[in-house]
């Protein structure tokens, strides 16, 4: 059987699905190294939540394939499948019995030791509160409570899909927590879906970006911040001149609509060349700023 070169938890290679005319993977080929924090972004509607199901068997692709841990999917699903863990979209609870107790459905039907409740409600933190009803649980922690299903089997990859939709601010800070600990503290892989790159970029190791069905990035934050150049924000008395001016000598130039010059530039010693030739050319300079670009805004030039 054919073995992965680099220790990935998962790849695919052409993954494609369509419903219809329309596409809603396209020739997707992700590489999701083991031990990583891997955060798999795009709008809504991208093709994040239909990749999920191809990962984990829950549709086939009409073309491609999907590998975890080295081995075929479509070949070896059900041994795979007892090695990950997963939360999609809303959790499958039982409000009228207890955390404990919804633990102990989903451990009889794993197979799993009654440890591992214990171990799962411990790594999420819900010790005092699993005698409890889940009906009195709040989303935080029946958020929790579903990630704690999903470890109980002793996951080596957990793949999670939009794991912060109705969470308020401390339970998104708090389930980012989480996932930081996972990989260093249990060893998992975890497979993050999400549109929200501002929590994503907190916690991931590496960054896939989605649109329309298309993997449009991927590599890690480092390398998408790469994908845009800093620029110098200016505010001087007479913006027409100092473009033609700035543009003639090979920067690129543009106005910002508030009066002000955005120019890109390649690095700090840009910076003191363009302020001395606007002096040279008796041009008042009274506002001057070096400005990195933010992963949002690759996020945003990506997908728009």
């Amino acid at each position: 059987m054919q073995q992965d070169v680099q220790p990935l938890a998962i790849r695919t290679s052409g993954l494609t699905r369509r419903f219809g005319d329309l596409v809603a993977v396209d020739d997707v080929n992700l590489c999701v190294p083991r031990g990583s924090v891997y955060g798999f972004l795009g709008p809504n509607g991208a093709g994040k939540t239909t990749t999920i199901r191809m990962l984990l068997g829950l549709i086939r692709p009409h073309e491609g394939e999907v590998h975890l841990f080295g081995q075929s999917l479509h070949d070896e699903r059900i041994g795979l499948m007892r090695r990950v863990g997963a939360l999609v979209e809303s959790p499958s609870l039982y409000p009228h019995l207890t955390g404990r107790e919804n633990l102990e459905v989903t451990r009889r039907l794993l197979g799993s030791s009654r440890e591992q409740i214990e171990r799962a409600l411990a790594t999420v933190h819900l010790e005092e509160s699993a005698d409890r009803c889940v009906k009195a649980y709040s989303t935080g922690m029946r958020q929790r409570l579903a990630l704690a299903l999903a470890l109980l089997g002793d996951p080596e990859l957990l793949i999670l899909d939009e794991p912060t939709n109705g969470l308020d601010p401390a339970g998104i800070r708090e389930m980012r927590e989480f996932l930081r600990r996972l990989p260093e503290e249990l060893g998992v892989t975890v497979f993050l879906s999400s549109h929200l790159l501002s929590e994503v970029e907190q916690v991931a190791t590496h960054i896939g970006i989605v649109g329309h069905g298309r993997l449009l990035f991927q590599g890690t934050p480092e390398e998408l911040q790469a994908q845009l150049e800093d620029h110098v924000t200016l505010g001087v008395d007479r913006p027409e001149k100092a473009e033609r001016l700035l543009l003639r000598a090979g920067w690129a130039v543009r106005q910002n609509g508030m009066g002000h010059l955005h120019v890109t530039v390649n690095g700090r010693s840009d910076v003191t060349l363009i302020n001395t030739r606007l002096v040279q050319e008796g041009i008042r300079v009274f506002h001057l700023s070096l400005e990195q670009p933010s992963l949002e805004d690759v996020f945003l030039r990506l997908t728009s």
